[in-house]
């Protein structure tokens, strides 16, 4: 003779516990008459051949052919009239689940504007609550039995990440706006995640992004921006390491320090004096080939004092002291001097 099932509950169903099954295992046996007992924060679905039925709210019930309409069906057609029918109870927990967690297991690569490429993880937390019991026993419960938080954490949490990486895909330029953009990203996941969690039956009441961090090596890649950054003008900071070298030398010296910071001066002098020859490289690379020619047809045959300081690289005074002593030839007419570019060159090479 089957057991009946006079008076099913479930007091003690723990805070993470998203159903409790009565029985355990396989159907139990009921009959109009049996006690329903359903707490504050409970439903009770009646389960049956793969399909949720009829359902009871808070309080204590009796069941009877007027509030397990379905159930009644089922036993007409089963049983033949008699008030004994089988079936499973699922006590649903309906409070809020808090401070569940996500995170990404694997790094989500993004395009970035200032980098090029970066990979993120990201983590944070969320809350649930279930807002249809009998969708949720169907769609989770009847067909997986999953009854624990733990059991449908990882689905839940594919769902937030398959959000947050369409999400970011979309909408970010730069992994240096994120952390402004904490709040307003954790309001567009859960508003995409939502319609994942509402086919579930669950209710997705609350998702914080905690955090978006970059992996080691974005991160490197984010250091070595900064230091570029810092630096600003290269030939500047060369040429400031340069003369405090050198200065840190003549401030000691005698000693190994001494040599030390000599070196450390030449060194860096040697860097400035490349950068500067690199520049005037490609200066002199960008002007046009006849640049030479022309030069030379600018200089003139005959030229004044000033001219030929400029021609020597002197002052006029030193042109004038070469006349005066008879190092350089040159016509006097009048109070001006006119020198031929010959004799500047026989000077030259004298």
């Amino acid at each position: 003779m089957p057991r009946i099932i006079d008076v099913v509950e479930a007091p003690n169903q723990g805070p993470n516990e998203l159903v409790v099954r009565v029985p355990q295992v396989g159907s139990g046996d009921f009959r109009l008459g049996s006690q329903v007992i359903v707490r504050e924060s409970q439903n009770a679905v009646f389960y049956r051949d793969g399909k949720s039925l009829d359902m009871f709210g808070a309080g204590r019930h009796t069941i009877t052919t007027a509030n397990l309409p379905l159930i009644s069906d089922v036993m007409s057609f089963f049983t033949g009239g008699n008030d004994v029918f089988t079936a499973e109870v699922y006590f649903v927990n309906m409070r809020e689940f808090t401070d569940l967690k996500w995170g990404t297991p694997q790094p989500i690569s993004l395009r970035d504007s200032e980098l090029g490429f970066a990979r993120v993880r990201g983590f944070g937390q969320y809350t649930i609550q279930i807002a249809e019991p009998k969708r949720f026993v169907d769609q989770i419960v009847g067909t997986q039995g999953l009854y624990q938080t733990s059991q449908i954490e990882d689905y839940l949490r594919n769902s937030i990440i398959s959000s947050i990486t369409d999400v970011l895909g979309e909408n970010m330029t730069s992994i240096f706006d994120l952390p402004r953009l904490m709040d307003e990203l954790g309001a567009a996941v859960k508003a995409k995640a939502a319609a994942a969690f509402t086919a579930m039956g669950l209710h997705l009441k609350q998702l914080m992004v905690v955090s978006i961090t970059p992996t080691e090596e974005t991160a490197k890649a984010i250091d070595e921006r900064a230091s570029m950054g810092a630096i600003g003008n290269m030939d500047a900071y060369l040429k400031y390491k340069a003369a405090r070298a050198m200065g840190d030398a003549a401030n000691n010296p005698s000693g190994s320090g001494a040599a030390e910071g000599v070196g450390l001066g030449a060194g860096i002098g040697m860097g400035a004096g490349m950068a500067g020859m690199i520049s005037q490289a490609m200066q002199a690379a960008a002007q046009p080939q006849a640049a030479p020619a022309a030069a030379a047809a600018s200089t003139p045959g005959v030229m004044t004092l000033e001219e030929a300081a400029a021609y020597l690289k002197v002052s006029p005074a030193d042109v004038q002291t070469a006349i005066d002593a008879g190092e350089l030839k040159a016509k006097k007419i009048g109070s001006q001097y006119r020198i031929a570019k010959e004799a500047i060159d026989a000077y030259l090479s004298s």
